[in-house]
């Protein structure tokens, strides 16, 4: 499996003036570096946010994934790795041979839940993707536009996390684990991942 982020959030979504509350930081010491300095709080915002949404396979700021899979994982149901999914734009077969056909719409739906969102065939299975070809799935997924959309536990579990990112900056090493307070938050959050595309006969890539 392929996942690629086509969009990102937009700056203005980013939560810097919470950060800057959380942090109990000043302002008015100059617009140049008010801007600098907000320009790193939002750097640490989004690396925490990356971090919140890897543990947990959670979306929190909506944009557009692109997902590509050797075949389908089960011709009965594909699951996809992020939620929650707002809509899936468009499903491409590549015949292997450059040819790409979009499956229309009416022959498939998509199951929004929250934890395991599913794309399931109209019929009774899904379209057959050929051996040497592969299957891409556009979809867009997150809580919303903006900040407020975001479930208060992960919004707090992001600031704390950029908050230590930001007390940490001078330090040069790495910490593998997340702090006790921000993996209590994103508890109830975290899924069972599954692998996404073709199963045993090729693999996941």
């Amino acid at each position: 499996m392929m996942l690629i982020e086509e969009t990102a959030p937009a700056t203005e979504a980013l939560p810097v003036a919470r950060l800057r509350d959380h942090l109990r930081l000043g302002s008015g010491f100059g617009l140049a570096d008010d801007e600098a300095e907000n320009g790193a709080l939002a750097g640490f915002l989004r690396a925490a946010i990356a971090t919140i949404e890897a543990r947990t396979g959670k979306v929190l700021l909506t944009r557009r994934f692109r997902m590509q899979l050797d075949d389908w994982r089960d011709r009965l149901g594909q699951t996809l790795p992020l939620a929650p999914v707002v809509a899936v734009e468009r499903i491409e077969v590549d015949d292997g041979a450059g040819t790409i056909t979009e499956i229309p719409a009416a022959s498939w739906r998509l199951i929004a839940d929250l934890q395991r969102p599913m794309i399931l065939p109209a019929g009774v299975i899904l379209p057959n993707v050929p051996r040497l070809g592969s299957v891409t799935v556009t979809f867009t997924a997150g809580f919303g536009e903006d900040w407020d959309a975001v479930p208060a536990d992960l919004a707090q579990a992001v600031l704390m996390l950029a908050a230590q990112f930001y007390e940490d900056r001078s330090f040069s090493g790495s910490k593998a684990a997340l702090p006790f307070g921000v993996t209590a938050l994103i508890e109830r959050w975290r899924a069972v991942r599954t692998l996404a595309g073709r199963g045993a006969s090729r693999g996941v890539r």
